[in-house]
């Protein structure tokens, strides 16, 4: 079964009114990351749980679901505005100062940024051809997107065929331990556990844990089986917005 239908009818457009419509610039670029960055965690959560092979980086395979998720979750213009805005969320160093990790497990994050632009361009080229100029994918690449995208949607697609919602399955059950209660974060991450547990099922009860660290960051922590949400993400990518003015 194709994502997009597997989860129409599962997620009957989950995210319908998730974004808000009245949002500040900024706040669409953090409430955007916010929800990426959870399908990147989610989607290590998966590999995890589900015992998914990886032939390759396991972090490029955690973007690409993320942007499978994007694609399935929302309605066209809720999408679109989503992927355009977390795309920037690769974008930590927009003056290129900064020198680039290779070493690191994630790949540089210009490889990220056109990779997510590449993969939700390809899923409906027809409709996202504007965006993908004004995100900059070069012509030479983005005619090789629509391939890109199908072969991994049938490559995710088996994995979410085994997560169907069942009675006794896993669920996503989440924690909030950060200093700031019932704001965006919280919101944002309560609201998309909620969505979720309606959505796909797991092997076993995985947390979603939003806390502070020191620092902005997210990982899945597969010996304690959850996910960890930094807060100090918040102050991170309002600052990338500013960099990016």
């Amino acid at each position: 079964m194709q994502i997009k239908h597997y989860f129409l009818i599962l997620a009957a457009l989950h995210a319908t009114n998730a974004i808000a419509q009245d949002m500040s610039a900024k706040e669409a670029l953090v409430d955007a990351n916010i929800r990426s960055i959870f399908y990147h965690e989610l989607g290590h959560a998966v590999i995890s749980e589900m015992n998914v092979p990886i032939f390759g980086q396991e972090e490029d395979a955690a973007d690409v679901m993320s942007v499978l998720l994007i694609d399935a979750l929302y309605e066209e213009e809720a999408a679109q505005a989503l992927a355009y805005d977390s795309a920037f969320g690769f974008i930590n160093d927009p003056e290129g100062t900064e020198e680039i990790a290779y070493w690191s497990t994630h790949g540089p994050d210009e490889q990220r940024y056109y990779n997510h632009v590449c993969l939700f361009y390809g899923a409906n080229p027809d409709e996202r051809d504007d965006l993908a100029v004004e995100l900059g994918l070069p012509q030479d690449r983005a005619e090789y997107c629509p391939e890109e995208f199908d072969q991994a949607n049938s490559s995710w697609s088996l994995i979410f065929d085994e997560m169907e919602v069942a009675e006794n399955a896993g669920k996503l059950v989440y924690e909030y331990e950060g200093s700031a209660p019932n704001g965006l974060l919280d919101r944002i991450m309560q609201q998309e556990v909620s969505d979720m547990n309606d959505t796909l099922s797991l092997p076993r009860d995985v947390g979603v844990v939003v806390l502070s660290c020191g620092e902005a960051n997210a990982y899945y922590d597969p010996q304690k089986i959850e996910i960890q949400f930094c807060e100090e993400f918040i102050p991170h990518l309002e600052t990338i917005w500013e960099k990016l003015q």
